[in-house]
């Protein structure tokens, strides 16, 4: 029961006594038929035509995203959002007019692959999708045919007011009002997982009036109305009536039974179909995640945008040139291109046409440099991305054996960016602790009980080699005193009853009996709770059994000093919430006692403690704060006796609280209780260890050197918070701690606009400290109420200043909605790529938020895990995902990206060059063949090995050198200086081999025959060459070379060779001016092969030159990694310590750091 996070509380205070009752048709059923309140179910009579006219959804459920009549209309729409796909669509259309310098099958064919390969993709996702749409569709369910006889129907068959019969460990088939089931009481158990992801069973509880339909039978002549609110997605209201022998019942969420929650512990229920298909709750929470994009993809954006400019530009030229060319074509009878026949043409080249015949060029060398756009860069980048989300789902490394959980990158759109992250965002209970709870201490008439064994005195026994283990899951309590029924023996004996009975009673957990081996244990619904259930039962208050009514135990009587069995009768349940932060429990015991008995939050039990009730408050406090020192969490345990008369005012208050339909139903409830829970006395309070989970502080140690900021939001109270930061070395001694509360003593009392003040002042003081302090680390620690001021708009840029000033940032008492909001203002102020992680419903809006959400798959549900880019089974996972697969992913794109545009550009640029060598008459250099099938065959595959396959480091390398991440943090390899460098390079190699082919070939003879150079014999060369020198370019960026980026790179020249001699062996009405050009012109030339060789070393020299002055010279930090690696310095620590100095700043958080500020001190201290 701490107060920092909750799951949703079994609702039980609204089926016990006095629930079940009949209850008056009051004002309360107004809201029911207006609107919001709208629906109706005709029970029994789905066909009758009332229930005809509401028209409500059929219960076939579909998840797919296209239907055979859409998929193509849509997946053609997707595909030309893409600027760059309209363009290729645009081209392929102008290729059937005379003004395309190919033929229209060789242009529009790539894009039919590129284009087809893309939406077979989506195809094969989507049916996949509607083949699980069949299988829950097509499921069977007994449905009432009339008669009281009960069939098996579909799913999909479902009606609205259907009444249905399911049984034990099937799941509901659609939103049903539950009438009765196998047990007297009309009581069933539902399991949520696939709502909500909770493991604990949820009780539910038919009306009164229905429960005795308990046979098929009994529905033969059943009549009924439901009048309820309309289809929502929220998932724990629900408001409606039951209209049955002419009397009106409320309905609430605990006669509510949710399609795909699954019956479990009753043999079957019977139930009224309420909503179906698109209206269940489920499928109304059905909603899609917010749309990311990589900063990576959306630069790639950017640099399409810059190539078309580039491609408009270079056509620009080439038109004026082509018109002040055409002009001047015919000049006094006298043709100076006379090979394009100035004096009898089209307007195409008609001198007196000239400005027309400029604008047409413009349209044909918009096509023909086309290929500087890469047009299947789109289709790899996702194949790419798969196949690394593949390795990511496949790291064994990452593989949680205990929950039997490996890491799932749930998209692929977000890979680069793992290895761009600066700020991580991340929760605390179940992050970065177990969320697994052990009662280790507890306080009683203010005397401390326990000596658990904290996770460091386990560490020091390991060390001894005389290992402590904890014998029960969740107890870690040691005492002598109170142990082994020796507590009857202490002062204050019967306080000390009083507390175990309160944590046998006060809870809503379930025990299941294992009838073999005489066990007992709990289904609860937090840790902590079956923590305290746990430590009760081995104090000697073991709660065996639970009804609807009563709760019984087995425990020691204080007089007799020996176990008896004890029965309380359950009256009533005032369950937890986020603003009670207390739960209470009223039973009568055998004596006939009413007793409220109560737990919560010091924040709000201490003011409710009765004048009498305060005796041991004073020692309380003191243990309490020691046990937030030491990173317990705690929680008041106090009781009160009620008189008959009051409870009995207070039942029919609360009673009528509950009996009411209208939409302030539960704020009415609390308002009850907040009347009763008043007047209380003081037990004690207990204390629960979330322990770290297994190898956070060294993660974290990892991420702060690689030079990462950890944000930590909690809804922990600050102690705790602050302990866990010192556990985790988020904090360290001689860290100056930035504390902005509104908690203080004198700032309680201030009314909003002062304590505003205040926060403004704290953080302007924080401000300041940093400021007039050139060195030394700080840590900022704001709590949830000046975290509410600091986000306001006038406020928010002066606390993130603050904030990116410090090493470490802790949020305590965050709220959800807090967590996304600083989530947001970190993502957007600071303009730099932010991850959220945490494991909990409460952290669904920080996921979202942040640029990437990563869920923790524990023992809180898979709501975060849901609503998350990638899940992980525990923190210390994140280490690998960022620093490993982060890094390589971050690379691998960059690069590949950078190499892609390098190709296209050098193919691209010699189209160009050579059309200003032929003056701008539009003929392309080589044959529309060649051309189409460049970016398609010959140069594919060595880009897509190298998205998938290349490493720069290796895994151990990227975690003993975590600096090496801030490559991608400071987005070293994807910078536009880099992007305008490749581009460079793929202009200076166009320039080599046009100009190098061009001077080698033009004037002397070819072959023996003394034949000289034709276009086509010039055009397969030098795109030899080209297939040649991207390839080894390849060959000479990629740093880890595997089989299959051998055979890709090898392959792709080879491919060429092998298209040449098939393409060429076709009738030339296909293969044109290809025909035989190889066998026959080229492969018996010497010539060809030396001009190939000679150009392929020329236009890599310069390539190789300025990598190796680079990496002797100015080497990047991936550079000296790699040369520890070839040098085999890797086992020397004098030059590994040099090479890790080389930081960008020094870290100031994690172990490491904790340690080096120990040496400096004691530097200082040696040097004083």
């Amino acid at each position: 029961m701490a107060e920092g996070r909750r799951r949703r509380k079994l609702h039980f205070s609204k089926f016990y006594a006095f629930s079940r009752g009949k209850s008056s048709v009051q004002e309360e059923h107004s809201q029911i038929g207006g609107p919001g309140f709208s629906r109706i179910a005709y029970a029994n009579e789905s066909e009758c035509f009332e229930a005809k006219n509401l028209n409500y959804s059929s219960n076939y459920v579909s998840t797919t995203k296209y239907t055979l009549a859409t998929f193509l209309p849509k997946s053609l729409f997707e595909q030309f959002r893409r600027a760059a796909n309209i363009y290729f669509l645009v081209v392929g259309c102008l290729s059937f007019t005379p003004l395309a310098p190919y033929s229209a099958v060789s242009s529009i064919l790539p894009l039919i692959l590129v284009i087809g390969a893309t939406m077979a993709k989506e195809g094969l996702e989507d049916w996949r999708r509607n083949q699980q749409d069949i299988e829950m569709n097509n499921r069977k369910v007994f449905l009432h045919r009339g008669d009281g006889t009960f069939e098996y129907t579909e799913w999909k068959n479902l009606k609205v007011g259907d009444i249905v019969k399911v049984e034990k460990d099937n799941f509901f088939p659609a939103d049903l009002v539950l009438l009765s089931s196998s047990y007297d009481d009309a009581i069933c158990y539902v399991e949520t997982m696939n709502l909500d992801g909770e493991t604990n069973l949820k009780l539910k509880q038919a009306l009164e009036v229905t429960s005795g339909l308990q046979s098929d039978s009994s529905f033969q002549n059943f009549k009924a109305i439901i009048r309820c609110e309309d289809p929502n997605a929220n998932l724990y209201t629900f408001v409606g009536s039951l209209n049955y022998e002419e009397q009106q019942f409320p309905l609430s969420p605990q006669q509510l039974l949710l399609r795909d929650s699954k019956l479990r512990n009753a043999d079957y229920i019977y139930g009224i179909v309420a909503f179906t298909g698109p209206d269940t709750k489920v499928r109304q929470n059905a909603t899609d995640p917010p749309s990311k994009r990589s900063r990576v993809e959306r630069k790639m954006d950017k640099i399409i945008y810059f190539l078309f400019f580039l491609l408009v530009l270079m056509s620009g030229i080439g038109s004026i040139f082509f018109g002040i060319k055409t002009k001047d074509d015919l000049s006094d009878g006298k043709m100076k291109r006379w090979y394009l026949r100035p004096d009898d043409t089209k307007v195409f080249y008609d001198p007196k046409r000239a400005p027309l015949a400029a604008i047409l060029h413009f349209l044909t060398a918009m096509m023909l440099y086309g290929y500087l756009i890469p047009i299947s860069l789109y289709v790899s980048i996702e194949i790419v991305k798969v196949l690394q989300s593949m390795f990511i789902n496949n790291d064994i490394k990452m593989y949680y054996e205990e929950t039997d959980k490996p890491a799932h990158a749930r998209t692929s759109n977000l890979n680069e960016e793992l290895g761009q992250v600066d700020t991580i965002l991340s929760d605390k209970t179940g992050t970065l602790t177990c969320n697994s709870m052990e009662f280790i201490k507890c306080s009683i008439a203010g005397t401390a009980y326990g000596r658990g064994v904290t996770e460091v005195e386990k560490v020091m026994a390991r060390r001894k080699g005389s290992p402590l283990k904890s014998t029960v899951k969740g107890f870690n309590f040691k005492d002598e005193r109170v142990m082994n029924g020796n507590w009857i023996n202490e002062p204050y004996a019967d306080v000390i009853q009083k507390f175990y009975r309160l944590l046998a009673i006060c809870h809503t957990a379930i025990p299941e009996v294992d009838e073999e081996l005489g066990m007992i244990s709990y289904e609860a619904e937090s840790p902590d709770e079956a923590a305290f259930v746990i430590a009760a039962r081995e104090l000697g208050f073991e709660f065996y059994q639970r009804t609807q009514t009563s709760i019984s135990l087995h425990e020691l009587d204080l007089k007799s000093g020996i176990k008896v069995e004890r029965s309380y009768k359950l009256l009533n349940i005032l369950e937890f919430n986020s603003t009670r932060k207390r739960m209470s429990v009223i039973v009568r015991n055998e004596e006939g006692q009413l007793l409220l008995l109560c737990k919560g939050a010091d924040s709000v039990m201490f003011e409710r403690l009765a004048k009498n009730g305060r005796e041991f408050e004073e020692k309380t406090r003191e243990h309490m704060n020691e046990y937030a020192d030491a990173g317990l969490r705690t929680l008041i345990l106090t009781y009160r006796q009620l008189s008959e008369e009051e409870y009995d005012k207070f039942s029919e208050e609360f009673n009528d609280a509950k009996n009411s339909v209208s939409a302030d139903r539960d704020e009415r409830i609390d308002e009850v209780a907040e009347k009763i829970e008043k007047d209380l006395i003081l037990l004690g309070a207990t204390a629960v260890e979330d322990k770290l989970q297994n190898g956070v502080p060294e993660c974290i140690d990892k991420l702060a050197q690689a030079g990462i900021k950890i944000w930590v939001l909690t809804g922990d109270k600050m102690e705790t918070a602050v302990n866990i930061g010192f556990a985790c070395s988020l904090l360290r001694q001689g860290m100056e701690q930035i504390v902005i509360t509104l908690e203080s003593p004198e700032i309680v009392a201030l009314e909003k606009e002062a304590s505003k003040a205040s926060v403004v002042r704290q953080i302007s003081e924080g401000k300041s400290l940093i400021s007039s302090s050139s060195n030394g680390a700080y840590a900022l620690i704001i709590d949830g109420k000046s975290l509410a001021y600091a986000l306001e708009d006038d406020v928010k840029n002066k606390f993130l200043d603050l904030a990116v000033s410090c090493a470490s940032v802790i949020c305590c008492r965050s709220s959800p909605k807090q967590k996304a909001l600083v989530t947001r203002l970190v993502k957007e102020g600071t303009g730099k790529t932010t991850l959220g992680i945490g494991d909990g419903a409460n952290d669904v809006g920080m996921l979202q938020e942040a640029d990437i959400g990563i869920g923790i798959s524990g023992v809180e549900g898979m709501q975060a895990v849901m609503s998350s880019d990638v899940a992980i089974a525990q923190f210390r996972f994140l280490e690998r995902l960022l620093l490993v697969h982060g890094h390589w992913c971050y690379r691998r794109i960059s690069s590949m990206i950078c190499y892609f545009f390098y190709k296209n550009l050098t193919f691209g640029f010699t189209l160009f060059l050579y059309e200003a060598y032929a003056s701008f008459s539009g003929q392309a250099a080589y044959n529309d063949w060649y051309m189409s099938l460049y970016n398609v065959f010959f140069t594919s595959l060595p880009v897509l090995a190298l998205g998938v396959f290349d490493q720069d480091v290796s895994a151990r390398f990227c975690l003993r050198f975590p600096l090496l991440y801030q490559e991608g943090v400071q987005n070293v390899l994807f910078r536009w200086r880099r992007i305008l460098g490749w581009m460079a390079n793929g202009v200076c190699s166009a320039i080599i081999i046009f100009y190098l082919c061009i001077r080698t070939m033009e004037h002397q003879a070819f072959r023996k025959g003394g034949e000289t150079v034709s276009l086509d014999i010039l055009g397969t060369t030098m795109y030899s060459c080209i297939v040649w020198v991207v390839n080894c370019q390849m060959a000479l960026s990629v740093s880890y070379f595997t089989l299959i980026q051998h055979i890709s790179i090898w392959g792709g020249i080879a491919l060429w060779y092998l298209f040449l001699l098939a393409y060429g062996a076709l009738t030339p009405d296909i293969s044109t001016n290809a025909y035989m050009v190889f066998i026959e012109g080229c492969a018996p030339a010497a010539s060809y092969w030396i001009v190939t060789l000679f150009v392929v070393i020329a236009t890599l020299v310069p390539y190789v030159a300025y990598t190796s002055l680079q990496m002797r010279f100015f080497p990047m930090y991936h550079n000296m990694i790699q040369w520890i690696r070839s040098e085999g310095q890797c086992e020397d620590p004098e030059y590994c310590a040099m090479v890790r100095q080389r930081s960008i700043k020094p870290t100031t958080v994690g172990y490491t750091a904790r340690r080096e500020a120990s040496v400096r001190e004691g530097r200082i201290r040696d040097s004083t």
